[in-house]
């Protein structure tokens, strides 16, 4: 037998047979551009005689022989029909004839997603002279375009200094609110395959603060002195629960006074929003979760958990809430729970689930575009292995195994951009090893993310990946592309060390500048720059206080950060434990040694101002 390679054709000499193959020069990678939520059919154009079943692989991986659910008829001409297209089949495709690898034709599949859009507030009041924002998220592929109307007309001809338009139109700004100001303000986002609109109301009467600010637009600061409900626009506080308040099913105090301990105090660990109902908090101390009633502002219930419960997750899709309890100190009796119909106001009960040594478990967030996650992982960071699971039976589907790659799980990230997983890393000596990266498509590691090292972070539109490495104090910042790939886009070496990303990126709508901001103590640090190659930098802000936390979680006064470029964003910095948010999982630092061993359990501490935002779950602004 003989072979023959020549320009695009193999020749292929077998017994008394000739199999001649062959692909046009100008078929050699192929574009295929879907609307999500259709069906597409990619059609491998090697021909020839007697030419050999045709072999389509993704990320390296043959799909051929797998019972996928969304891949899985390959027609009669062996084409790859793909049903009911999402943003994570997008990516590179590739097909080649059987036996004859060398001869193959890439097909590059993009998705295009109408805008969705949410706006914020959908209703406010203010009283003349003060200053009015009405703020509207939009995400699709492509980039939205942003239009204002006030009451059907369109507001570009009468912006000015009062009336001003701020990042790239998603942020409609009034400078000095006037009686005529009252209206019904209609965002429209528009793309090439879709429009969506929203309307933000804004009224102006005196005295708007006491007739109609909602009690839910508040937020909830977690502290040894119980939970302060903070109004954010102008840091009042409007609710102090203490304590020796008692919870309205049981009648216990809030926080009971322990034996030993000279004051009563609180001491919280983890906590989410339920659906704007309920807020849920975990109490290590008590070996409870906690229920506040957000229009009531009142603690309405607690149910016992297992032994130190210091991890909340809210599972909107399912509407549950994850538990993760530690068992003891030492952390080797970790418990994972779930309390199903989270939001349903009744008396909540608490199921075990069957995972056995787990110490630690990721969900994916959901978003505009992504409104449903079916699996999570468990996981325990001293093997290399995690467990997928069915989030809506609770049960074990597979484990993925990372023993190739000597890879200890510590954190794990997802893009619904491609579908991928991104996977923290430590050897068994404890060092930092590369990411690694997952396709959720076939569920298959598919290597390491490049040399990246540390947490990643993935900005809630699934655009940026922000890569924090504690040991080093680098931050490496990579983008995904229309076509499923990941790009390294910054890579910043900082003096910064043992950092927590608490701000990632802004919106996809802001693309003047790229933001991150860390910890260091009780320092915060910004780092700026131009995705299309301007200046790279690190600022490091003041001292954290509280007027510096005003200045940062809800751009109260925007002066007191250095003016780095006209295109400067303003960005509130809401802690990532507390919200839906931004989400990934963020540990406070404890406060000074104190005379217990609480100090090591994760904890909400007033000292740094990680507030609970319970006026509205932003996924994915």
């Amino acid at each position: 037998m003989g072979k023959k390679v020549n320009l695009g054709a193999i020749w292929c000499y077998s017994f008394a047979e000739v199999i001649q193959l062959s692909l046009p020069e100008e078929q050699r990678v192929s574009i295929t551009t879907i609307t999500v939520g259709l069906s597409t059919i990619l059609t491998c154009s090697i021909h020839g005689a007697l030419r050999p079943p045709i072999i389509w692989k993704r990320n390296g991986v043959i799909l051929n022989f797998l019972d996928l659910e969304d891949i899985n008829d390959f027609g009669e001409d062996d084409s790859l029909y793909i049903t009911k297209v999402t943003t994570i089949h997008m990516g590179n495709y590739t097909c080649h004839a059987y036996g004859y690898e060398e001869l193959y034709q890439t097909h590059i599949l993009q998705v295009n997603v109408p805008p969705v859009i949410r706006v914020y507030p959908e209703t406010q009041a203010q009283e003349p002279g003060v200053s009015a924002s009405l703020k509207c998220h939009a995400e699709g592929i492509p980039n939205p375009h942003i239009t204002w109307l006030k009451n059907g007309i369109d507001i570009m001809p009468k912006l000015s200094k009062q009336l001003t338009l701020l990042a790239n139109g998603s942020e409609l700004h009034i400078s000095s609110v006037r009686y005529e100001d009252t209206g019904a303000y209609t965002c429209i986002a528009k793309n090439e395959v879709g429009v969506d609109e929203d309307i933000s109301s804004l009224f102006i009467e005196d005295s708007a603060r006491k007739t109609r600010l909602s009690v839910g637009n508040m937020f909830y600061v977690f502290s040894d002195d119980g939970i302060t409900v903070l109004q954010p626009n102008e840091c009042e506080i409007r609710r102090h629960i203490r304590p020796e308040e008692r919870i309205f099913s049981s009648y216990e105090e809030i926080c009971p006074r322990v034996e030993g301990e000279g004051t009563q105090s609180c001491l919280w660990a983890s906590a989410v929003n339920v659906r704007d109902k309920y807020i849920y908090v975990t109490q290590p101390k008590q070996n409870r979760v906690m229920i506040i009633d957000i229009p009531t502002q009142k603690a309405v219930q607690s149910m016992d958990v297992d032994p130190l419960p210091t991890k909340l997750h809210y599972d909107k899709s399912h509407d549950q809430v994850w538990v993760l309890s530690w068992g003891n100190m030492q952390q080797s009796s970790p418990t994972l729970q779930v309390i199903p119909e989270a939001s349903a106001g009744e008396e909540q009960r608490v199921i075990r689930t069957p995972f056995k040594g787990v110490d630690d478990f990721f969900i994916p967030p959901t978003n505009l575009i992504i409104n449903h996650v079916r699996f999570g992982f468990v996981y325990n960071k001293s093997k290399p292995t995690v467990h997928k699971i069915d989030l809506e039976t609770v049960t074990h589907i597979k484990t993925i195994s990372f023993r190739n790659y000597s890879c200890l799980p510590q954190t794990m990230a997802y893009t619904h951009l491609g579908g991928y997983y991104l996977v923290q890393c430590r050897d068994r000596r404890g060092a930092a090893a590369p990411q690694l990266l997952i396709d959720s498509v076939t569920d298959a590691v598919i290597g390491t993310n490049g040399a990246v090292l540390g947490t990643p972070h993935i900005s809630p539109d699934g655009r940026f990946v922000v890569s924090a490495d504690g040991d080093s104090g680098r931050i490496q910042v990579q983008t995904m592309t229309v076509q499923g790939e990941i790009e390294l886009i910054y890579d910043l070496q900082t003096n910064v060390h043992q950092n927590q990303v608490l701000l990632q990126l802004p919106p996809p709508h802001l693309t003047k500048t790229l933001l991150v901001v860390i910890e260091k103590g009780s320092r915060l640090a910004r780092l700026y720059g131009g995705p299309k190659g301007g200046p790279v930098g690190l600022v490091v802000a003041p001292q954290w206080s509280k007027s510096h936390h005003a200045d940062l979680m809800y751009e109260s006064r925007k002066k007191q950060w250095e003016e780095i470029s006209n295109d400067k964003i303003n960005v509130s910095v809401k802690p990532i434990q507390t919200l839906s948010l931004w989400k990934f999982h963020l540990k406070t630092p404890s406060p000074p040694a104190r005379p217990d061993h609480w100090d090591e359990v994760p904890r909400l501490d007033l000292k740094f101002f990680i507030l609970i935002m319970s006026y509205i779950t932003f996924d994915s602004l």
